[in-house]
């Protein structure tokens, strides 16, 4: 007599844990343990060191986007936010992280996307190298950020900042990553009141320039942005991931509870969330709907939601 099978699991948790252990890497796989399975904040650390390199960067394709082994800023501001929600953003782990974005700065101090060293090793195509990239709020915004959240002082941030500060108040025409990453370091500027101001003018920017679909039934009324694949949008929940981020003062209640929900519905059969850009490489989506699915259920959770 053939055995009952085993029941599909109901929560969004549960099948979100069935598909972190058919697909993820090991990191994500001890991220998801550490934030919804109790594990501990040591066995995250020890798998983020695997993509760690001797000049105190992250490479080894830690952000899917980029291959190869060589340390780039977009690897280590990967490596900084996982830090960051682990509470392990300092000391001389730090300390040797901020050593190598002074390496890799460029002449005003700050972060270039790309650094040359990557190319000979694949990238995606809407990252490209170049021999002298300029500075970018892409790489250097979330970095900032997180390093001034976790009040660390290093001689690096004094001229990075300030770079922010002058690329965010000079925004007109902003692709929606770079939003983003004006709001990650706005969440941690010092500076309250001028972080307050900035993103006051970039919530206008965003809702006049359709930067967000605040309503889910007309996906008309979203300014496709390069680097998304058919269908990806960003919501609301994409900017202000968390309730007290600045960028939750730029839609309704209303508009963040229809986000929310859609973020809810995105969940796929097989349990994890997508990964809303495009698809270039073979192994692309395999790395990235793993750590899509691992912030999808933080931000579900920070705004309240059930998941399970």
């Amino acid at each position: 007599m053939a055995e009952n099978p085993l029941p599909s699991p109901s929560t969004p948790l549960a099948r979100a844990e069935r598909f972190v252990w058919l697909t993820a890497r090991v990191l994500e796989q001890r991220r998801f343990a550490y934030h919804f399975l109790r594990g501990g904040a040591d066995q995250v650390e020890t798998a983020l060191m695997a993509y760690l390199n001797e000049d105190g960067g992250y490479g080894h394709a830690l952000e899917p986007d980029l291959r190869g082994p060589v340390s780039q800023p977009l690897h280590t501001a990967h490596g900084l936010r996982v830090l960051d929600t682990i509470g392990r953003c300092g000391g001389l782990r730090v300390e040797r992280i901020c050593r190598y974005l002074t390496e890799v700065s460029t002449h005003d101090g700050a972060l270039p996307a790309i650094h040359p060293s990557q190319r000979g090793y694949p990238s995606a195509p809407f990252l490209p190298v170049v021999d002298s990239p300029p500075s970018a709020l892409l790489s250097t915004g979330p970095v900032v950020g997180v390093l001034h959240r976790n009040q660390v002082w290093h001689a690096w941030l004094f001229r990075a900042t300030e770079f922010c500060w002058s690329a965010v108040e000079s925004l007109e025409k902003p692709h929606p990553y770079e939003i983003q990453a004006a709001v990650a370091f706005l969440d941690g500027a010092p500076d309250r009141p001028r972080a307050e101001a900035a993103a006051d003018r970039l919530g206008r920017l965003v809702r006049e320039r359709r930067l967000a679909l605040l309503d889910p039934d007309q996906p008309e009324d979203h300014a496709m942005a390069d680097g998304y694949a058919p269908g990806g949008v960003l919501h609301p929940h994409d900017y202000a991931r968390v309730p007290d981020s600045l960028a939750g003062r730029w839609f309704t209640d209303a508009e963040m509870a229809r986000s929310l929900d859609r973020l809810e519905a995105d969940q796929q059969e097989d349990g994890g969330w997508p990964a809303r850009r495009d698809a270039w490489a073979p192994g692309w989506a395999l790395e990235w709907r793993p750590i899509a699915t691992v912030e999808a259920l933080r931000t579900l959770r920070a705004h309240g939601r059930a998941i399970g």
